[in-house]
């Protein structure tokens, strides 16, 4: 089942009483949005295992310095959303942080897993969402302008990173 936003635009019966009460004619009430699945009509592609990485980034200053990669809504709702439940989605998108392991695929015959209070995934500011990935930064030697690539991987429910290309 594919996840994506239900807007409610129409104030309830109680919220419009509510205003009328408070002398306000005008209803700017904050439009309301719940998290929902639909019906996935078109399955999720299946991953090349020459070329996994779905989600694509050139990291920014922000990126390292935080130890916070921030991934745009589309990107997460396509290519993380759709595999996990509703339960925990709703608690990313409330603003719980959600702790899992992230493997660093970046040295092909020795790949190295994170799992610790710095690797999480959560809600950040204007719609995006956050991946905590202080130790691998640190360990990787991740710097601005390097390119990485991002994949849930089902079978082990966990995040499959690497480092596609190193900046200048």
């Amino acid at each position: 089942m594919k996840k994506t936003f239900y807007y409610n635009f129409f104030p309830t019966k109680a919220e419009e009483e509510e205003a009328a009460k408070s002398g306000s004619s005008d209803l700017n009430l904050p439009v309301k949005r719940e998290l929902i699945e639909i019906r996935d009509f078109y399955p999720p592609p299946e991953a090349d295992p020459a070329n996994p990485w779905k989600i694509k980034k050139i990291v920014n200053n922000t990126d390292v310095l935080t130890g916070k990669l921030v991934l745009l809504q589309n990107d997460v709702f396509e290519h993380i959303f759709r595999y996990w439940s509703l339960d925990i989605c709703n608690q990313v998108v409330k603003g719980n942080k959600v702790y899992t392991a992230v493997w660093d695929l970046t040295p092909e015959t020795n790949p190295i897993p994170y799992q610790n209070e710095n690797i999480y995934f959560g809600k950040g500011p204007r719609d995006t969402y956050i991946l905590g990935w202080l130790d691998v930064v640190r360990n990787a030697k991740v710097k601005s302008r390097d390119e990485v690539g991002l994949y849930w991987d089902q079978k082990t429910g966990t995040f499959h990173l690497k480092i596609l290309r190193r900046g200048v």
